[in-house]
């Protein structure tokens, strides 16, 4: 018989959990920025990856923990919040600040119905609440010194209250799916992120830790760039200073002499949600010939 850490293949490829469900298009989205192509076949769990060193699976976030606590994964991409659900031992390597709705944190909420007599925590004394975060939620209670009945949700969690149960304990990206369910959230659980994580062994190994660190470093670029553009433009030196006062720069920005002495070119980095704003300026204090441009990835 096969060993378990056998099950994936070669052992000298590095083997990582992609999440399967909400966050899978994101995953795959992030990746191709960061220049590795992802392909999925609709009817299998096996990812192509091209590198030839990497080899994936798609597994649902809740249990992907586990799996590279064990080593049957060296490491992969969940939630914070299911680190914590599963007890689980790993590396955090580093936060992937994503999520299905964008480039956020999400959250688990205490929920309950908007007409609810129940408008904290101490309202749920006795009471019966579902969830699929259970232990979590149940540590939660133990700090607030509330005792209730935490029961595991399969889905649906939202149409549950009042009839089946107290109240729920749901995660949210933007609140949407619980003011449709008429829900009013009376506290917040917890907090989490997208993290990348690492099997312990697998760390301590120099080869497979340094694959590992090569692919968070461009993955968290990818990430960095998805709210950044580039800007270049041309100035006369006369106006450089005032052109200069206008950007916030990510250093600095670069400044090289044009053919025509009394010129140069600028360019730098911003945040793309300013670049409207800022262009018009720009113009005003005597920039030209500005190109804004997308960027693949941003290595601090």
């Amino acid at each position: 018989m096969k060993e378990r850490s056998e099950i994936f293949g070669m052992v000298a490829k590095l083997r990582i959990g992609l999440p399967k469900g909400s966050l899978q298009a994101a995953t795959i989205d992030i990746f191709k920025r960061a220049g590795y192509e992802v392909l999925v076949d609709e009817r299998s769990y096996i990812p192509f990856i091209d590198d030839e060193e990497i080899e994936g699976r798609l597994i649902r976030s809740q249990e992907i923990p586990r799996y590279v606590q064990e080593g049957l994964l060296d490491c992969g991409i969940t939630g914070k919040d299911w680190i914590l659900e599963n007890g689980a031992k790993v590396v955090e390597v580093a936060d992937l600040v994503y999520s299905r709705q964008g480039l956020r944190k999400v959250k688990w909420v205490l929920a309950v119905p908007e007409d609810s007599s129940i408008n904290s925590v101490h309202d749920l004394e006795g009471k019966r609440i579902a969830t699929e975060l259970v232990n979590v939620t149940r540590e939660y209670l133990r700090e607030k010194k509330v005792k209730a009945e935490v029961e595991f949700s399969w889905g649906a969690t939202e149409v549950k209250v009042p009839e089946l149960v107290d109240a729920i304990v749901e995660l949210t990206d933007t609140g949407t799916s619980l003011r449709a369910h008429h829900l009013k959230v009376i506290d917040v659980v917890l907090e989490s992120t997208t993290k990348f994580i690492a099997n312990q062994k697998s760390w301590s190994e120099e080869r497979k830790r340094r694959k590992i660190e090569n692919l968070v470093m461009l993955l968290v670029g990818a990430l960095q760039a998805l709210s950044k553009v580039g800007l270049k433009m041309n100035a006369p030196k006369a106006k450089v200073e005032q052109v200069v006062r206008l950007l916030p720069a990510l250093r600095r920005p670069t400044i090289s002499e044009l053919y025509e002495k009394d010129w140069v070119a600028i360019e730098t980095i911003v945040d793309e949600k300013i670049v409207r704003e800022l262009i018009p300026e720009l113009k005003r204090a005597g920039a030209q010939g500005i190109v804004e441009y997308p960027l693949n990835k941003v290595i601090y």
